[in-house]
């Protein structure tokens, strides 16, 4: 998998120097620009369309920056931004607060991932059923020993709980994806602030095990083989297996807006969507779109 070049351990704000512009009645200038936020998961491939798009239309300024979905869920909310990435879907109590304050989100499917599960290549474990992530993770099993590896204990890295994927992780690997579940993280899971922190995590520690978007996972980590349930089918996560549905560990991405989205702003969705938008999600390592879906 090729490596991103886009360093994530800090909030990371993009900001193209051309913006667009309109003429008024006073022949002045008017700017225009989108502002972007969100996602640690989606903030690479966000960048990477602002590029593209900027290339094309040099006339339009974005700043994209990151911080987490619950960042910029939390700044749609409040009007601060007007495109909100996310890795999750809003919650219902996101939603109700939003239409509190005036605002209606509007969800726009924008890309899917699959969470892969690294390990460092040395270690000989190579699949897991998703009971076994469950246990390792909420911390009844904590030796590789007990799932087929060597005798050593079990490092557990995570992301923090403001990113989407750590809520989906929580949600649909810890708990099975049982609404009743109340199954939580090991205290001893260490909470890393972005993916590449991960990243770095497993490839220096070969007692580590982690989890990350699929466009984030490097050469030097192993991912494991997946099973929806004991002596059913192992499977690796890749673009394939996630639109053949064989890969239990796979999501939607998101872009929310303030309503539905409108001049530049829906141009610059309809064009993400578009052949040209998606072909750059597959080049990221994450699972494009069907066009016009």
């Amino acid at each position: 998998m090729k490596k991103l070049g886009v360093a994530l351990g800090l909030s990371l704000l993009v900001l193209l120097a051309a913006c667009r512009s309109s003429v008024g009645k006073d022949g002045a200038r008017k700017a225009i620009a989108i502002q972007n936020v969100g996602s640690d998961t989606i903030v690479n491939l966000a960048v990477r369309w602002a590029e593209r798009y900027q290339e094309q239309y040099p006339e339009v300024r974005i700043t994209v920056s990151g911080g987490g979905s619950g960042t910029g869920i939390a700044g749609l909310i409040n009007g601060m931004i007007d495109i909100a990435n996310a890795s999750r879907r809003m919650k219902p109590e996101e939603i109700e607060t939003a239409k509190a304050n005036g605002i209606e989100p509007v969800e726009h499917v924008i890309a899917s991932d699959a969470i892969a599960v690294v390990v460092h290549p040395s270690n000989p474990v190579d699949r897991l059923t998703l009971q076994q992530i469950s246990d390792i993770y909420s911390g009844r099993i904590a030796n590789w020993s007990e799932v087929g590896g060597e005798d050593r204990p079990i490092i557990l890295l995570s992301r923090e709980s403001n990113s989407g994927t750590h809520v989906y992780f929580l949600e649909q690997v810890v708990r099975l994806g049982d609404k009743n579940s109340d199954a939580l993280f090991s205290p001893d899971t260490l909470l890393m602030p972005s993916s590449e922190g991960i990243s770095a995590e497993v490839r220096q520690n070969p007692n580590a095990i982690g989890y990350d978007g699929l466009g984030y996972v490097t050469d030097d980590q192993k991912t494991i083989a997946v099973a929806a349930e004991p002596g059913g089918l192992y499977v690796k996560p890749s673009i394939e297996t996630v639109n053949r549905g064989t890969y239990p560990i796979s999501r939607d991405l998101y872009m929310y807006t303030a309503g539905e989205p409108q001049g530049v702003i829906a141009e610059y969705l309809a064009w993400i969507r578009s052949l040209e938008g998606q072909a750059i999600v597959g080049e990221l390592g994450f699972v494009p779109l069907e066009v016009g879906e």
